[in-house]
């Protein structure tokens, strides 16, 4: 069956993915590229209920309160509401839609509460239950955007005081976020998402120089087989 394709922009908080993100649509935009762009989790929608509860610490103060497959139900029933209600005919009939954030989230945010010998049985659960199970469709890629901790803390920082927000249960937790940042390296190796390095030769990278290769990747991924 044709189907559209489905590029995933993932990385943990602070990693700089919503900057990139904006990036992308503008250079579409500018380039006269026909897409759609769909964001996780949908936070105004009902089907984000759970999610809200969870993270607002309604059912635990920590991460952990909340285990790894519990906890990934509630975005996947998000995703699976999105996919019915807002994007998948479209999907199917062959638009291109770039995601921030999918399933992969899972992965990160959920599978870092798991040791490393348990993990590799909960990403096979990850993707039989939103690919198969649930019927959503598997990205064409998966861009990662890697991140040091101390950036992360600096950049969530910086956004609550802009936006005057308080941090949620995960952004609260230093151990929680320093344990994905390890996690979202395993899920790398074991997916085969595409790494966007942070650094090179010791250095920051710039926003547009990491943009421009994003970009040129995403055109080969969509230009794949056309």
């Amino acid at each position: 069956m044709a189907h559209g394709k489905l590029i995933v922009l993932e990385g943990i908080d602070g990693s700089g993915k919503s900057a990139q993100y904006r990036r992308l649509c503008r250079k579409f935009e500018a380039n006269g590229i026909d897409y759609n762009h769909i964001v996780f989790p949908r936070y105004t929608k009902e089907s984000s209920a759970l999610i809200r509860a969870y993270l607002g610490g309604e059912f635990g103060k920590n991460p952990q309160d909340v285990n790894a497959y519990a906890a990934s139900t509630f975005y996947a029933v998000d995703r699976y509401a999105s996919y019915k209600d807002d994007w998948g005919k479209k999907y199917q009939e062959g638009a291109f839609f770039l995601s921030d954030r999918y399933t992969t989230s899972n992965a990160v945010h959920q599978g870092s509460k798991l040791t490393d010998e348990e993990l590799p049985e909960f990403f096979d659960w990850l993707e039989d239950l939103e690919y198969n199970k649930m019927g959503l469709p598997r990205p064409d890629m998966v861009i990662y955007l890697d991140v040091d901790l101390e950036t992360s803390l600096r950049r969530m920082s910086k956004r609550q005081n802009d936006t005057n927000t308080k941090a949620d249960i995960h952004e609260k937790d230093i151990a929680y976020l320093e344990k994905c940042l390890h996690t979202a390296n395993l899920a790398c190796e074991h997916f085969g998402w595409v790494r966007i390095p942070f650094k090179k030769n010791g250095v920051e990278r710039e926003v547009d120089e990491k943009n421009d290769e994003i970009y040129r990747l995403i055109l080969e991924a969509i230009n794949q087989g056309d």
